[in-house]
């Protein structure tokens, strides 16, 4: 199933009003009969311009959304009602946010880059190495403190989740 383009999103729209059968139209552009439908309501909600206009979602919004979703709404008619573009990207939002302990994580854009570490010269003398040694010792005191509250928080977070049954 490839990716339609805008101009594919639109003709199937018009092809689904003019009452050609889900499956016909489902060969036609392949995908899902699924995919037909929730695209048809969500241009109908929100008109074509939905399929043109980027919205990047704040962290806020997201777990409002998600927190729907959590209360018992069905995940295709929250992300109708809110305009987004797939139920399957709500699905993994909703996916993380439990993987990650009831917390939304940001996913970082742009190239990774490496934490600052002081490199060893070859000839150093020996106030250079302790002052090194000194600084490498308090990142790695600070790293650990993190990952010692970050481990805290969690286990704390999955003590507070109810349990199934």
């Amino acid at each position: 199933m490839g990716k339609l383009t805008y101009d594919d999103k639109v003709n199937l729209y018009y092809d689904k009003k003019e009452g050609l059968h889900l499956s016909y139209i489902s060969q036609k552009y392949n995908t899902t009969v699924d995919n037909i439908q929730f695209l048809c309501r969500l241009i109908d909600k929100h008109g074509f311009e939905i399929l043109t206009k980027r919205k990047s979602y704040q962290r806020y919004e997201k777990e409002q959304i998600i927190n729907r979703v959590i209360n018992g709404e069905s995940i295709i008619s929250v992300a109708i009602d809110e305009g987004i573009k797939s139920k399957s990207m709500l699905s993994h939002w909703v996916q993380k946010y439990k993987e990650n302990g009831y917390n939304i994580v940001e996913r970082k854009r742009g190239r990774p880059t490496m934490p600052k570490v002081t490199k060893k010269k070859k000839r150093e003398t020996k106030d250079e190495k302790i002052k090194r040694l000194e600084e490498e010792n308090l990142y790695l005191k600070a790293e650990l403190e993190y990952s010692k509250k970050l481990r805290a928080v969690v286990q704390a977070r999955k003590n507070q989740q109810p349990k199934k049954k």
